[in-house]
């Protein structure tokens, strides 16, 4: 046999490596990489292999704007991706949008004066960050702020950073749209160079998106001005890079048909349980609270056994809810992807710092289905946009008129409740296949999950979580058959009613894919995660305290009260309980009513309940005529140094009960009204008041 040179032992020894290097390709080496892999264990921490230096990525990645956003809810993260869009097809700006959370801020003093910083900032609860926004919010308010440089507030250190910011807040709440208010005069006492008035955003009215279009277009202008910059006419630029994988089929292991990440797409899923990464847990129990056949209120309770998820008294739940299917269909229809509703879509950002809002590769289906708000309300500058790609001119001038014209925008979209499938099937009967689908991905929020007060004690349930949901239905006038289903208590509804045996279960003519993707919510199983509230109990079960919750705002207080029964079992001196409480008549929709007895024989004279009935009599009652009618009562208890609590409606009975309260004091204590509200007003910073309110 010939002996093998080392020629040939070189060749040799590289074709195996390479034979080897072909066989094992996608497996050791050369897999795509998924951003989605994670568990997002470190959600609130740098992501691997990412800077934390802003400065760094907007140069690495060309940048000159950021826009940086303070979102809990996911409204804020829209408006602050709207105005990068733009930004970026009118002026040519070269824009990133950037989550508070993902960076450092110690090195803004080093920003330069060719770049701009944009803040979009949502106020959260009573004046509080967004989750994402508390390091920021504390670093640049902060006493004793300090940058890179060294330089502290008196040395002006962010001299060279030109910044605008839009705020997003509801005037129903004591402090209203506090975070931007704050954030903008810091900056400022910083040296930051404000280039336009801030805007604020009044969800409470109902005006949040005139608000922010009625900001941005001045803004523009001295923006423009201030940096040289040309207007252009903007054009659609995608954002994401859509491509249908026909090598591909939703049975392929790797299509995420509705898993929020890679370990629940393995069937891995593991902790620690966030906002960013749910956990699946069961329904133990379901039940109506309502006695009438025309409403729901679901009591519900999930196991979160296993899971290390823990809740205090007070703390709120979040269900991540899927699209009804009619609303799916709807969707896919009007868009003509209908008979490829189950063709696999790889989604790729075209941008170094663009995000893509879901894993993938998936379906159009599921993209749809678990993870794009469309049943939302709808922007008149998303309608705008759309009107390029119209079926027809007749269309065409239609979507214009809408996007232009404030008033018909407002009579024929938003008095009507209309989501942007319904807007599109109203203006054309056709399809509209020239949509890109690039484009509702940018335009159309992601489904965000639903926080729900917990109406249990994680003294008496530590781990049982229970919930008290009303299920949402708003018919509206003058357009049926148009009737708004709530998202996520309709999905809820419908588990309830397949736990308790129903096969085809349809609330209100809707259906779910309640069994989850790839069946992995089979056994009635909904995912949660935990939120931590400071709506608490005083940490003294012997402090007195006074809670006012109609409807389901009654919530949060079976669970105080639920604790406070079991601390006086348990021999604990517990202090006065009053809990006011309304609802229609007590035959249809008194929640929780026999319960209410049992706590009252564990707490005796401790515990007192004063109902309210709207709908009993002629004359209608509420929580707040209650209050005025045991002033003296509430009084004394508040001189006792009592907490007072409010829960429910943010518009109205909150806003009201909080008039009345200042009008207890003053009239009992015989002050002056002014004097009165001064005294409610030093509570609520004291957090001697609190309240868990909604709109």
């Amino acid at each position: 046999m010939a002996q093998l040179d080392t020629l040939d032992l070189i060749v040799l020894v590289a074709l195996l490596i390479g034979t080897a290097a072909y066989f094992t390709k996608g497996t050791y080496w050369g897999v795509p990489k998924d951003p989605y892999a994670a568990s997002f264990a470190n959600a609130n921490g740098a992501k691997a292999g990412k800077t934390r230096n802003i400065l760094e990525k907007m140069d690495e990645s060309g940048k000159n704007t950021v826009v940086f956003y303070g979102s809990q809810t996911g409204t804020a993260e829209d408006y602050a991706s709207r105005l990068a869009k733009e930004g970026s097809s009118r002026f040519g700006l070269k824009t990133m949008v950037a989550d508070l959370e993902d960076y450092d801020y110690e090195n803004l003093d080093t920003f330069p004066e060719d770049k701009v910083a944009m803040f979009v900032l949502a106020t959260y609860g009573e004046g509080e960050p967004t989750d994402n926004a508390v390091d920021f919010f504390e670093f640049i308010t902060g006493d004793d702020v300090s940058f890179s440089g060294g330089g502290g507030a008196d040395e002006k250190p962010l001299s060279n950073m030109r910044f605008v910011a839009f705020g997003l807040g509801n005037n129903t709440y004591e402090h209203y749209n506090a975070l931007v208010r704050k954030v903008n005069a810091a900056l400022v006492k910083l040296g930051a160079q404000r280039i336009s008035a801030a805007g604020e955003g009044d969800d409470g009215a109902g005006t949040m998106e005139e608000d922010f279009l009625a900001w941005k277009e001045p803004m523009w202008t001295e923006l423009a001005e201030k940096m040289n910059l040309e207007e252009r006419e903007a054009v659609y630029e995608p954002v994401f890079g859509i491509t249908e994988r026909e090598d591909m089929s939703p049975d392929t292991n790797e299509v995420y048909l509705g898993e929020p990440n890679k370990n629940h797409l393995e069937g891995t899923s593991k902790g620690p349980y966030n906002s960013h990464n749910p956990y699946i847990a069961p329904i133990v129990e379901s039940r109506e609270v309502f006695t009438v056949k025309d409403r729901n209120c679901l009591h519900m309770e999930f196991d979160v056994s296993g899971s290390n998820l823990t809740y205090q008294t007070g703390d709120h739940i979040a269900v991540w809810p899927t699209n009804a299917g009619k609303e799916v269909d709807r969707f896919l229809d009007i868009l003509g992807l209908l008979d490829r509703r189950h063709t696999v879509i790889s989604v790729k950002g075209l941008d170094p710092t663009a995000r893509v809002p879901f894993p993938t590769p998936t379906t159009y289906d599921a993209a749809i289905r678990y993870h794009m708000e469309i049943c939302g309300p709808v922007s008149r500058q998303f309608v705008a946009s759309l009107a390029a790609f119209a079926p027809d001119e007749a269309s065409k001038a239609e979507m214009a008129r809408l996007g232009e014209d404030k008033e018909y925008f407002r009579e024929k979209v938003s008095n009507q409740y209309l989501n942007i499938a319904q807007v599109l099937e109203r203006v054309s009967e056709s399809k509209w296949t020239s949509v890109p689908f690039s484009i509702m991905i940018e335009s159309v929020q992601k489904l965000q999950p639903r926080y729900y007060s917990i109406s249990s004690s994680s003294l008496v349930q530590k781990t049982k979580i229970s919930i008290t949901a009303v299920v949402e239905e708003i018919r509206v006038p003058g357009s049926e058959p148009n009737i708004v289903k709530g998202v996520t208590t309709n999905y809820l509804l419908a588990l309830k009613q397949k736990q308790h045996g129903e096969p085809n279960p349809d609330p209100h003519g809707l259906t779910y894919a309640i069994t989850g993707p790839r069946n992995k919510y089979d056994g009635c199983h909904v995912p949660v995660h935990v939120r931590h509230s400071n709506f608490k109990l005083p940490s003294d079960p012997s402090k007195p305290i006074v809670m006012v919750g109609p409807g389901s705002g009654v919530a949060p207080f079976r669970g105080f009260i639920q604790e406070r029964a079991a601390q006086a079992k348990a021999g604990e001196k517990v202090g006065k309980t009053v809990l006011f409480y309304g609802c229609r008549k007590p035959s249809e929709d008194f929640l929780y009513k026999d319960e209410w007895d049992m706590y009252k024989q564990a707490l005796g004279d401790s515990f007192e309940l004063f109902t309210a009935f709207s709908r009993e009599t002629d004359q209608k009652v509420y929580v707040q005529q209650r209050l005025s009618e045991q002033a003296a009562l509430v009084n004394e208890l508040l001189q006792q140094k009592a907490n007072f609590y409010v829960c429910g409606d943010a518009s109205n009975m909150a806003r009201e009960v909080s008039a009345m309260l200042g009008q207890v004091i003053s009239s009992v204590r015989g002050l002056s009204a002014e004097k009165g509200e001064e005294i409610v007003k030093s509570m609520r910073s004291s957090n001697q008041y609190q309240e868990d309110v909604w709109s």
